[in-house]
């Protein structure tokens, strides 16, 4: 019975210290700026300009359809009336409903 007590707590010591190791990792990587190299590697520099030319630009703005709901590119959207939609088949869908007094 002591000896698997033993193992059972052997165990979570060594579970403990296995995620103990990986958090002194991960915390001496942010540190000493492991991404910083890994930016130096793929011809960042640390200001966000690659290899002198102009800045890495955001991600593209996302919009979400009037008719499904669906999010997609702002590039790829339909604007139509001040209203955004997913594609041109949406957009006449959403022209096409009766408005008024013939949605009774």
């Amino acid at each position: 019975m002591r000896q698997i007590f033993l193992l059972i707590l052997l165990f979570i010591v060594g579970q403990w210290l296995v995620k103990a190791l990986r958090r002194a990792e991960a915390s001496r990587t942010a540190r000493t700026g492991a991404g910083a190299d890994a930016n130096a590697r793929a011809g960042t520099r640390a200001n966000g300009q690659a290899n002198g030319k102009s800045p890495a630009q955001l991600a593209e703005p996302m919009i979400r359809c009037v008719e499904c709901g669906v999010h997609a590119p702002k590039s790829d959207s339909v604007l139509v009336a001040g209203q955004t939609f997913c594609s041109h088949d949406h957009a006449k869908r959403y022209a096409a409903r009766p408005t008024g007094r013939d949605a009774r």
